[in-house]
């Protein structure tokens, strides 16, 4: 009589902390989602998922450990430096997701225990992202991370602007998956493995890297990749959608899904597709070049603040994409420095504009800004803070951090055209960041751009600015600690130099 040997994966569930925090946090706040009450969806279930973001905070403290990569679950995930790193970066947008969401309307329209839930689940989904090691995984993660966001994108189901853009997030995310899956399928057609590691080893061994199989495989996976990160000509849905979702879900969306896609696009053609990578870096140079020039020229005619920082976005990613492109640590090291300072200068921006659409009569659009200066100063300087970082003005992180890229893509990369295009590119900027300033700090400004309707927005009896920063003071406070964030890192930037320098290490040998 023979028995059947099994075989169980060894799992390390130290390396594994982090996400069953967050994982073991979606199904408790589900859970309670359950339990009727104003109290428990106001104030329990987003109390419960800070909490369970913070617990995955300390986790990714306790096995960070620069210059090593553990391989977990049969060496589907790696716990590295680059997955942690890029991992703090989801849990804090998170944390601040939920700051800005709980005493909005969002919750009561959704449930604020199925919000939470789904945001916990997104989240889930982009730590499976950064840390995969094989095809598969990779696949998994893009598509645990994008479910709960097509849902959240159209959770006002009383507005027709959220379920369009929950609609077209959906259709346009759903071509992108199809067009990335096919692209994996044919790398792995043409490596004959899933991994990562494999992959970069058989090309130039058991296949050329200049084979017509594995080319294809690579261009279908990077237009499906440039449809999560918002890479021109990929980018159509990015004003849309941003525009039409609830801005805490946008804000969301405009910093960790970016990040996100970062994370693979760096492991994927930094890691696995290394030693092709005269083959397809100048296609990702011609992507962000495109990126930097739509993006800026995009933003200049729009009106709608979310509509704007969503041409931003689509910028920034041809910014970030240049850091990919050189295939060197520096590039590395740029990128999720620029990441992480992407962070504090976006949510601030989304801060102010969710602080005014609650109050203004015409929503996010720039004209909800007028006399912000005088009225309402502690969330002008936030938002001015936040437009100069943008633009790359000294004494800010976002200076910094384009210095960083510009010095990555031109030393040790040899793309100096691209680096003088992100100097152009930031010139160009300067034409809706500034306008933005202007109206907050001088008034109406005499140029005709698209405008929407007025909308009724009730007040009390006794109504002022002042009200109203009482009545909101969690959002003041998000804007005021992510404006000095930004200003900080721009003066003393060290400590993300630091951890820019322990992430770039992760991934062994770069170019």
């Amino acid at each position: 009589m023979h028995t059947l040997a099994v075989h169980i994966p060894q799992i390390d569930y130290k390396g594994l902390s982090p996400l069953f925090a967050v994982a073991g946090g979606t199904c408790v706040v589900l859970l309670v989602g359950l339990v009727r009450g104003r109290l428990v969806h106001q104030f329990l279930a987003p109390l419960l998922t800070i909490a369970s973001l913070g617990l995955a905070i300390a986790f990714s403290l306790w096995v960070w450990e620069p210059g090593k990569r553990t391989p977990i679950v049969s060496g589907e995930l790696s716990i590295d430096t680059l997955a942690l790193g890029l991992s703090m970066l989801f849990y804090i947008t998170g944390i601040v997701t939920v700051i800005l969401a709980m005493r909005g309307r969002l919750p009561r329209s959704i449930g604020g225990g199925d919000l939470y839930a789904l945001l916990l689940g997104s989240i889930a989904g982009m730590v499976v992202l950064a840390s995969a090691e094989s095809l598969l995984t990779l696949f998994v993660g893009i598509e645990l991370l994008s479910i709960p966001l097509y849902v959240l994108c159209g959770s006002r189901i009383r507005s027709a602007k959220s379920l369009e853009a929950g609609l077209k997030y959906l259709v346009i995310g759903s071509v992108g998956s199809a067009t990335l899956l096919y692209g994996l399928a044919l790398i792995y057609g043409a490596t004959g493995t899933t991994s990562l590691g494999g992959i970069a080893a058989a090309i130039g061994h058991k296949v050329g890297a200049g084979d017509p199989l594995l080319l294809t495989g690579i261009g279908l996976s990077m237009g499906g990749l440039a449809f999560k990160a918002s890479v021109a000509p990929f980018h159509t849905w990015t004003p849309d959608v941003y525009q039409g979702a609830p801005t805490p879900i946008t804000a969301f969306m405009a910093v960790a899904t970016k990040a996100a896609a970062f994370a693979v696009i760096i492991r994927f053609f930094d890691k696995a597709l290394l030693p092709a990578h005269e083959h397809w870096a100048p296609a990702l140079a011609a992507l962000a070049a495109t990126t930097i020039v739509v993006g800026n020229v995009g933003a200049i005619a729009s009106s709608s603040l979310k509509r704007m920082l969503g041409w931003s976005g689509v910028a920034q990613a041809g910014y970030m994409l240049g850091g990919v492109v050189v295939g060197t640590e520096l590039g590395v090291q740029a990128t999720v420095f620029y990441l992480a300072v992407y962070l504090v200068m976006n949510m601030a921006a989304f801060a102010v504009v969710i602080a005014r659409e609650r109050v203004s009569e015409v929503g996010d659009d720039i004209r909800s800004l007028d006399g912000l200066g005088r009225a309402q100063p502690w969330l002008a300087w936030p938002m001015t803070i936040a437009m100069l970082a943008l633009a790359g003005f000294p004494a800010t992180a976002g200076f910094i951090g384009k210095f960083y890229l510009i010095r990555a893509v031109v030393q040790p990369g040899g793309y100096t055209w691209l680096g003088i295009l992100i100097v152009i590119g930031s010139m160009i900027s300067l034409a809706y960041y500034l306008r933005v300033i202007a109206v907050m700090w001088m008034g109406p400004i005499d140029i005709e751009l698209p405008t929407v309707p007025r909308r009724r927005v009730p007040r009390m009896a006794g109504w002022s600015p002042e009200a109203d920063a009482r009545a909101q003071p969690e959002i003041v406070l998000v804007a005021v600690v992510a404006a000095a964030a930004t200003i900080f890192f721009g003066i003393w930037p060290d400590p993300l130099f630091d951890v820019a320098r322990d992430v770039g290490t992760a991934l062994g040998n770069l170019l």
